[in-house]
């Protein structure tokens, strides 16, 4: 399992490491001929299939998730449906995580991946040293009270330092916390939208045009309230300085 989380750390760190050096792959099908080489490809077959899973455990320990919980939510807020289409939401969100991931990614890669290919360490000091910078970046942005929960279901004595927190336990506790910071956040966006919404509402039927749909007339309006603002501008910076990096 610490060899997989270490291929994903290295597959994440190759934007930060430019001057990394990528190694070919030569893929050649042929009968093992010592068990030595039977286990090998073994290794192989197990690695490119977890792989597969290696993007959203990514997002699990990244900034990735309150990002595009809070960016759905300014689209429902603002009733334009499908505008921004899904792609651009996720796009913005995978650029904006490697933004905020870089100085964690680029310290990660530094002093667990950098000597783990200049074979200067083995594999497992390099998991603990590459994991470490994520562990505390997901620890500071998490809520103790989260953080005791799975301590309580698990029956796990208080960890006494950060190496002492499993990953089975940051995890989901980093998530959950992850969650309600995102909806808290969505919750002040929709306020200003819902207060159009009402007004717009108000007038309508004070005027007897019940049957005309609100969101026709208040959905130009929440446009141009957005853009007068500079919304993007604006969410995107108060996004960025809600983690706690230091």
């Amino acid at each position: 399992m610490k060899k997989f989380f270490l291929l994903m750390l290295f597959s994440l760190y190759l934007f930060a490491a430019p001057e990394a050096t990528i190694p070919t792959v030569n893929l050649s099908l042929s009968a093992p001929d010592t068990p030595n080489q039977l286990v090998t490809t073994l290794n192989i077959i197990i690695v490119l299939t977890l792989l597969a899973l290696a993007p959203s455990l990514i997002f699990m320990i990244t900034s990735f998730l309150r990002l595009i919980v809070v960016f759905s939510f300014l689209r429902q807020a603002m009733g334009t449906q499908s505008m921004p289409p899904n792609t651009i939401l996720v796009s913005l969100a995978l650029i904006l995580t490697f933004f905020i991931m870089e100085p964690v990614g680029t310290k990660s890669y530094n002093e667990g991946i950098k000597p783990y290919l200049a074979e200067e360490i083995g594999y497992e000091e390099a998991f603990n040293r590459g994991i470490k910078p994520f562990k505390d970046f997901m620890l500071k942005n998490t809520r103790e009270k989260d953080l005791a929960l799975f301590y309580r279901i698990r029956n796990l004595p208080n960890p006494k330092t950060i190496d002492d927190v499993p990953l089975s336990v940051l995890v989901p506790a980093f998530m959950i916390s992850e969650l309600k910071t995102a909806f808290e956040i969505g919750f002040l966006i929709y306020l200003p939208f819902l207060v159009v919404d009402m007004v717009v509402s108000s007038v309508l039927m004070s005027m007897g045009m019940m049957m005309l749909p609100p969101i026709m007339i208040s959905l130009p309006f929440k446009l141009l309230i957005f853009v007068l603002v500079d919304g993007w501008n604006l969410l995107v910076q108060r996004l960025v300085e809600s983690f706690v990096m230091t």
